[in-house]
């Protein structure tokens, strides 16, 4: 008897060693991703107010390019993780490969459109002038180089996919450690840069990213725990490669469209408050954005770890994996929305010391904040449920409850016009959307048993 609990007990903390293996770095690199955009914000609020709510506005139309984008990284992530848990390390190296290429054959295109379309798609939002030609400036940068910021992006999801978040985690450390000294260059015209303003943060970013997604491209040549692009293998697009991977992945993407475009809509119901509380909104979002991150890591590590046992047949441990990430998920975002409660005046005060901002942005993050047990659960079982390669019940249960929140932020600034407000919406959707994963999961798990 004692020798079966001592095999249990080692079982467990091996499972829960892997999901931390994966779940630690790579909220470590959504750490860092964040700080990229934090350092950034810090360094363009320098410039006032008219400069932080455009590259703020501007910024939400790149998020939404880059969920399109991740039909490719979810897709490939999954297939690489069953590849591997199947111990086909062939069909894997195949997947990340076409990955690569598919990445450049879409990102370019959409790069040559985006150009002429940047003044277009920043009137969306309804900014003042001043403010929309900072963030059509910064945009156009951005979309020239959408490119390196996809193929980041998917380099650094097959490699979790294959089992490493410790390499996309350390090379993201260097890009931020080059866009710091780039972005504060470039925007105020130090060690003989050009005084660019808020653009040079763009173009900071723009560099730093880009040497990022190289160092991940040559990492994969080489290859990780037998998943390589280099090698045999064909350099052409394949059709099928494709198709499979946005079978899985094209559901995802739209998710993510959905809520990047849910969370965009609430710009322009923002500023018809006006543009310190649109500036507000984007120091905001920010920091709240920090707290997001155990969830994001732990939402992908279950993807990755429930991809391989269901590839390898072992059903048991996905549940195991599951239970252990959202518990831990859980935690760790309550614990930070505390700390965003408690000090959310002083954290405002980092970018701007405005009495009429600090107040506007502390109501916004302790509304946010107290939803965060909830989306910590969200993101461990849309996670999960992606792992099965199931991203259609997320699609359907996220993409329809963040856009719920949307018309109820609509509503509520009619009723009472405060930035809190908008994100209080959150507090009305979120359970709901919690729920419903929930009960997706567990009908997942009722038909292994069945």
């Amino acid at each position: 008897m004692a020798s079966i609990v001592v095999i249990v007990s080692r079982e467990q903390k091996g499972i829960r060693r892997r999901v931390f293996d994966l779940a630690v770095p790579v909220i470590g690199e959504n750490l860092l991703q964040t700080l990229m955009g934090v350092v950034d914000t810090l360094l363009v609020a320098g410039l006032g107010v008219a400069a932080l709510a455009g590259v703020g506005a501007s910024l939400q139309v790149v998020f939404v390019l880059l969920a399109a984008m991740s039909a490719l990284a979810v897709g490939a992530s999954v297939l690489v993780a069953q590849a591997v848990g199947a111990g086909n390390l062939g069909e894997a190296s195949r997947i990340a490969r076409q990955t690569l290429i598919w990445s450049v054959v879409i990102a370019v295109p959409l790069s040559l459109l985006g150009l002429p379309l940047s003044p277009v798609l920043m009137g969306f939002f309804g900014l003042e002038p001043e403010v929309a030609a900072i963030g059509t400036e910064y945009l156009m940068v951005t979309m020239g180089a959408i490119a390196t910021l996809t193929i980041m992006l998917l380099a650094s999801a097959v490699l979790r996919g294959a089992g490493d978040a410790q390499t996309p985690m350390r090379i993201t450390a260097m890009a931020n450690l080059v866009n710091l000294g780039l972005s504060w260059a470039l925007i105020y015209g130090h060690l003989g840069m050009p005084e660019l303003g808020a653009v040079g943060s763009a173009w900071g970013t723009v560099l730093s990213r880009g040497m990022g997604a190289i160092l991940l491209v040559l990492v994969l040549i080489r290859g990780r725990n037998g998943v390589k692009v280099g090698g045999a293998g064909s350099w052409r697009p394949e059709r099928t490669a494709l198709g499979s991977v946005l079978h899985i992945g094209l559901p995802a993407a739209l998710e993510e469209v959905l809520v990047i475009t849910a969370l965009a809509a609430l710009t322009p119901i923002v500023a018809m408050l006006g543009t310190v509380e649109l500036a507000a909104h984007r120091i905001a979002f920010n920091i709240l954005s920090l707290s997001f991150l155990p969830g994001l890591g732990f939402g992908l590590a279950a993807t990755a770890l429930v991809g391989q046992a269901v590839g390898a047949g072992q059903i048991d441990k996905a549940q195991a994996y599951t239970r252990v990430a959202l518990r831990w998920a859980v935690l760790w975002m309550s614990g930070l929305g505390l700390l965003f409660i408690f000090f959310a005046a002083p954290l405002i005060r980092l970018f701007n010391d405005d009495p009429t901002l600090v107040a506007s942005g502390s109501g916004a993050i302790i509304a946010v904040a107290l939803t965060q047990p909830l989306w910590a659960a969200t993101f461990v079982y849309a996670g999960a449920l992606r792992g099965t390669g199931d991203t259609r019940t997320p699609l359907i249960i996220t993409g329809i409850l963040n856009w719920l929140a949307v018309v109820i932020a609509l509503v509520g600034v009619w009723l009472v016009p405060a930035l809190w407000v908008v994100w209080a919406a959150f507090l009305i959707s979120g359970p709901i959307e919690t729920y419903f994963l929930w009960r997706a999961w567990r009908s997942v798990v009722r038909a292994w048993e069945a």
